[in-house]
């Protein structure tokens, strides 16, 4: 069956030593998200599983979800390595990659951030949706306790050990192709992964996390407890998800619904990566209710002088 990805017990937020064993999917038949809870009860079968829709309208404003710092965001030497892990495609960071405040309670290192798509541009596949919306993809960065000194067993084993950012990618407007030029790079770099399992050397390549990001406003954000979204689904994650999305063009996004497995033309390719929505969590948001009090009633002042 097209589609079916590859029955590899490799984790997509954590590394594979403390991923859960024996065969999982996303769209095979009995090892797909709906089988998790059964083929992994003590976490997927949770309380608090991600990912989730997020209702705009019903998140409270929070005055404690300040700004992030973002330290060394801009370097364009951290990047390790690309890997196809036959479920994604993961980018690992150098040490020194770290995010503080943001309403966290501590500091959090970096570690990788991966992907999730659907297939191509026709069939959106972010794992978070917003008032029941799929974007075309999701960027995860994924964070550590900076006290954890990169121990993800200890982190999973925490209900706040890791921080995961997400970001939702969309297509931009017009007919521009290959851009933005970091996007463009990091996915010419997917020649080099086609096999599941394969890793690709791109500590020369000249990009930086902030490049990726482009102009997202990564004041406004949403935010929830969580767990990972892959098996073992560890309630374990501090979830932020960011309100505005990147804009890459359409192409690169094709680029990811064509991954193959096995490095051949006849290889089914990795699509349908994402876990479905689960069950509603509390859900705050960046800013105060004073401030978007402010925004509404200079909203609706525009709109009268409009109609003057």
């Amino acid at each position: 069956m097209k589609g079916i990805l590859a029955s590899l017990a490799l984790c997509a937020l954590i590394s594979s030593a403390i991923c859960a064993t024996g065969n999982w999917c996303y769209i095979g038949s009995g090892c797909n998200d709906t089988t998790w809870p059964t083929l992994f009860p003590q976490y997927c079968n949770g309380s608090r599983q991600s990912p989730i829709n997020i209702i705009s309208g019903s998140a409270k404003f929070d005055a404690n979800l300040t700004n992030f710092t973002f330290t060394n965001y801009d370097s364009a030497t951290k990047m390790k390595t690309i890997k196809n892990t036959g479920k994604t495609i993961k980018v690992t960071l150098d040490s020194g990659v770290k995010i503080s405040e943001g309403g966290l309670s501590t500091d959090y290192d970096t570690l990788q951030f991966h992907l999730h798509w659907g297939n191509g541009t026709t069939s959106p596949g972010s794992e978070h949706t917003v008032d029941g919306k799929r974007f075309a993809m999701e960027m995860h960065l994924v964070h550590s306790k900076a006290t954890y000194n990169g121990n993800t067993t200890l982190a999973v084993a925490d209900s706040e050990g890791l921080a995961a950012l997400g970001f939702f990618i969309e297509a931009s407007t017009g007919n521009d192709t290959d851009s933005p030029a970091s996007w463009e790079k990091l996915t010419s770099f997917l020649t080099n992964v086609v096999n599941a399992g394969s890793e690709h050397d791109i500590s020369s390549s000249q990009i930086s996390l902030d490049d990726l990001l482009g102009s997202v406003d990564r004041t406004k954000y949403y935010r929830y407890l969580g767990s990972l979204t892959t098996p073992a689904c560890n309630e374990a994650v501090v979830w932020t998800v960011f309100k505005e999305s990147i804009k890459i063009s359409s192409n690169l996004i094709d680029k990811f619904g064509t991954i193959p497995l096995t490095g051949n033309s006849t290889s089914e390719a990795i699509v349908e990566a994402y876990r479905n929505v689960q069950p509603a969590q509390t859900v705050t948001q960046s800013g105060s209710s004073r401030n978007a009090a402010s925004a509404a009633f200079l909203a609706f002042m525009a709109l009268l002088l409009l109609q003057l």
